[in-house]
């Protein structure tokens, strides 16, 4: 059985607070806020619920056996059209935004003549418990806790020059990349896995677990935790790294405070990665959508590993150059408040598919294939526009942003937004 998500698909949260180094007084937040960067988060969002909630809505996905929920020709599609579009990419978009944000958290700290490490560190260790809780009870693929852990990495090295931090990043995905490429050549020596009634057990047992109890649908989280644990450490711990350098280094640069002067480099970055990212993904998502070869699957992986970081950024670049224009700055208008309470988002994401799939709730796993599944995750994210929308007109913060700052800064934050004299 091939090695696959939730940790291999799954795209999680930035570890980001909702707040790119610039600080809020008095419930105002500062105004040289870089919105770009915002908008893309929210972007992110979307593609992180389109990958999480297939681990919700069945026990086969990742399994390395087919979906009895997805033989037909229209659920086939819509699987590869989610492996292609939306999987190993947005975890990598949000990585690079971490490290974006990190470098400008840095430069406010010493703007403010604050003592950037130890909140920092605290504000890691925060996101680490947050991401234990979340994992345990509510999605097992959880990334906070991996991102807290590779963030310790980044606060140590961060005196480093641009060069070593890209040097670095290179490495780290080449290497990841070649070392499942290794792995698909000793299965193919040794003649590959081929477990299919095994895999299907275990599926059936997790569809049990997952319709039971609130306490059975833990205990299953707990067991798929000691499972894949190794699969984030060699998969995307290292890639996320990776991004976490290239963004760092990228926000030294304010590459996104002055994006009008960037135009040229953004247009190269669409086409390159376009041309190089774009095959890439189909060698990962045709053998993922026809789960008929185990070790297709691996060299599948180790060529989108290869090639998602320049997919990502033609992403990023894209969206980036469209909300530039005069008509995409609606766009950015409505995914901007989505990202300032980010990971108040991810968690509520989480909650509503617990709730929907699972002995939670409504217990609708394994009742539905992969196109309603995605529906669904955009009928959510465009739920949680509007209420983005709504709460930072009139909050600072989202409700766990506010909690994280508190512990961060060791001192309570004011919740409301202050509004100036206009009522604005």
């Amino acid at each position: 059985m091939a090695p696959s998500p939730p940790c291999i698909g799954h795209d999680g949260y930035n570890g980001y607070d909702g707040h790119d180094g610039h600080d809020v007084h008095d419930g105002q937040i500062a105004p040289q806020r870089e919105s770009l960067v915002d908008a893309l988060r929210g972007f992110a969002l979307l593609g992180i619920l389109v990958v999480n909630i297939a681990t919700f809505s069945s026990t086969y996905y990742g399994a390395g056996v087919p979906d009895p929920m997805a033989v037909s020709l229209l659920e086939r599609c819509a699987s590869f059209v989610r492996t292609f579009v939306f999987e190993t990419k947005f975890y990598l978009l949000f990585s690079f935004l971490f490290g974006y944000s990190f470098s400008l958290q840095m430069q406010s700290a010493q703007r403010d003549g604050k003592r950037f490490a130890p909140r920092m560190a605290r504000r890691l260790l925060g996101l680490w418990v947050l991401g234990l809780l979340h994992a345990v009870l509510l999605y097992h693929g959880d990334i906070l806790t991996t991102y807290a852990v590779i963030g310790m990495v980044l606060l140590m090295v961060r005196r480093r020059g641009d060069a070593f931090l890209m040097r670095a990043a290179v490495g780290l995905v080449l290497a990841t990349s070649l070392l499942w490429a290794g792995i698909g050549y000793l299965l193919t020596l040794g003649g590959g896995l081929s477990d299919m009634r095994g895999a299907y057990a275990e599926a059936g047992r997790a569809l049990a677990a997952y319709r039971g109890t609130p306490l059975t649908v833990i205990a299953q989280h707990v067991r798929e935790l000691m499972q894949i644990w190794w699969i984030t450490g060699l998969v995307q711990a290292p890639t996320a790294l990776a991004m976490f350098f290239i963004g760092f280094s990228a926000g030294r640069r304010g590459l996104f405070a002055n994006a009008e002067a960037h135009r040229g480099l953004l247009r190269r970055v669409v086409f390159w990665g376009l041309v190089i990212g774009l095959p890439g993904a189909a060698v990962y998502a045709w053998p993922s959508a026809r789960l008929d070869n185990t070790i297709r699957e691996i060299y599948g992986l180790s060529a989108t590993l290869l090639t998602a970081p320049l997919l990502s950024a033609a992403y990023a670049s894209a969206l980036v150059l469209w909300m530039l224009a005069p008509r995409g700055r609606v766009l950015e208008g409505w995914l901007a408040p989505a990202e300032r309470m980010a990971l108040s988002n991810y968690l509520l994401q989480s909650t509503v598919c617990a709730w929907l799939f699972l002995a939670y709730g409504l217990r609708w796993i394994g009742t539905m294939g992969p196109l309603a599944a995605t529906a669904i995750a955009f009928a959510i994210f465009g739920c949680q526009l509007v209420l983005s929308r709504w709460w930072m007109r009139r909050f600072a913060y989202g409700p766990v942003e506010w909690v994280l700052r508190a512990f961060t800064n060791l001192e309570v934050p004011p919740m409301r937004r202050r509004l100036d004299k206009t009522g604005g």
